[in-house]
């Protein structure tokens, strides 16, 4: 049985029940659909391959193939299509297993006719937004195929005017021996682009060693980049080769580089001098050759005006300086960086992003910039139902502001307090962080919160 006007979305209804079947299509023709019908699993499969329906409303347990299989074969098939399960034999695995093979929702027999209608509606809502995001999406990909950016594009992601710059300077700096420092807030990238500097510079086949300065205690900080000898201090059991001496004829990568104390400061300037060392513990000089790209999203000119870093040193290291721009100054890029994400999370599955996501996404003002987009991307895919991330899947920080906090939220049927004061959470120590310029100790004292308790909270969040 099959209604016959054109132009109505076409529902795909299989139970092995003729009364299922018929009470089922009664509803869809109330709500003005369209419908096919099968009895068994594998019909179900073959009519979907060849229909193409905008939804199937599957039950479990059928004949010949069950709802399960036939879930998997259809999703197989035609991943587009959503496709709602249901069954009067419940168990608490049953949805697990269903989600997992790719359905986009779950009902239990008896079910209430209205909510049924709303999962029907929602599933032809997501259909429809298949279609809709496929013309973005080959925008976006003809976009990203005409950057002609070389093989780093695979990484470093933009067709703004500010990313272009950057990728022109890369290029002249990256085949010469110059120091590099990359200046920009936390998040931006800038680790990616001391990669792609690497990876086409003359030292491509050469060691490319990576040290977080901020994240390495003081005390153990000199060891770590210069080595020590045996006995060297309490400890120090054995030998240990350091990084720059890893680092020979090739690169090294300094990240928070603003935060070396002073009397490591002293001994990088003489490497960038002369190229020599001493480890600790050891009187013995030591040659090395090595290009140093560093890296800080702290103003260190600022720092060399409050007698915070050395003059001699920020000379040094800046010889050539790449301003890695925050995602908010260059928010064309985000279509881009979005695809880029979802391939990266999703490589065997085409996923898309409606157009309410996307404009809900540009609107945002990126604190965390791109790091904090590739976090929302890969939550996004996890909530979503289906292959089309919509404005719901999307976190609380990024649907509202706080001036429509009490509108949306407070006057709803229900108050969901811990994704507010998580969001809210986030959002200040992601500023905090901003105005102190990445310096976690000034953030902690700006909230009012001990160190150990903010490192906490941005690693639960991330950050």
């Amino acid at each position: 049985m099959s209604s016959t006007q054109k132009n109505k979305p076409l529902v795909l209804v299989a139970d092995d029940e003729p009364s299922m079947r018929a009470n089922i299509m009664e509803i869809l023709a109330d709500e003005g659909l369209d419908f096919l019908e099968a009895e068994n699993g594998q019909q179900a499969v073959e009519i979907a391959s060849e229909k193409k329906p905008n939804m199937v409303l599957l039950d479990i347990k059928m004949p010949e193939m069950t709802g399960m299989g036939a879930l998997k074969r259809i999703k197989k098939l035609s991943p587009e299509i959503p496709v709602i399960v249901f069954t009067a034999f419940g168990t608490s695995e049953r949805p697990i297993e269903a989600m997992k093979l790719g359905a986009f929702d779950y009902i239990e027999k008896p079910f209430d006719i209205e909510e049924f209608i709303l999962v029907i509606r929602r599933a032809l809502d997501h259909n429809s937004l298949i279609k809709e995001v496929h013309s973005l999406r080959s925008k976006v990909k003809v976009e990203n195929n005409n950057l002609n950016v070389s093989e780093f594009g695979k990484k470093l992601i933009g067709s703004s005017g500010k990313m272009q710059e950057i990728l022109k300077l890369i290029g002249k700096v990256a085949p010469t021996n110059t120091t590099v420092l990359l200046q920009g807030e936390s998040g931006t990238g800038k680790e990616l682009i001391a990669d792609a500097i690497q990876r086409h510079s003359l030292r491509s086949g050469q060691p490319f060693i990576k040290v977080n300065c901020g994240a390495l205690p003081e005390p153990l900080l000199e060891s770590e980049l210069f080595g020590h000898e045996k006995g060297a201090f309490t400890g120090a059991i054995k030998k240990r080769t350091g990084r720059f001496e890893l680092a020979d004829k090739g690169t090294i990568f300094l990240d928070e580089v603003d935060s070396l104390p002073q009397s490591t400061q002293v001994k990088l300037l003489r490497i960038l001098q002369n190229f020599t060392f001493e480890k600790v513990g050891s009187e013995i000089t030591q040659k090395v050759d090595v290009r140093i790209i560093a890296a800080t999203n702290r103003n260190l000119e600022k720092l060399v005006e409050e007698g915070k870093f050395r003059e001699d040193l920020y000379y040094r290291l800046n010889v050539l300086h790449i301003n890695v721009p925050p995602l908010r100054e260059h928010p064309e890029d985000i279509p881009l960086l979005v695809e880029h994400f979802l391939d990266k999370f999703r490589p065997h599955q085409e996923m898309l992003i409606s157009k309410e996501a996307m404009s809900q996404l540009m609107k945002y003002h990126w604190p965390g910039n791109i790091r904090e987009l590739e976090n929302v991307i890969q939550r996004a895919l996890v909530m979503t139902q289906g292959n089309v991330i919509t404005k719901n899947d999307l976190p609380f920080s990024l649907k509202t502001s706080e001036d429509k906090l009490s509108e949306e939220y407070l006057n709803g049927d229900s108050i969901p307090f811990k994704e507010i004061i998580s969001s809210v959470e986030k959002d200040l120590i992601l500023k905090a962080l901003e105005r102190t310029e990445g310096n976690q100790t000034q953030a902690a004292k700006l909230l009012d919160i001990n160190r150990r308790l903010l490192y906490s909270k941005m690693k639960k969040y991330k950050i």
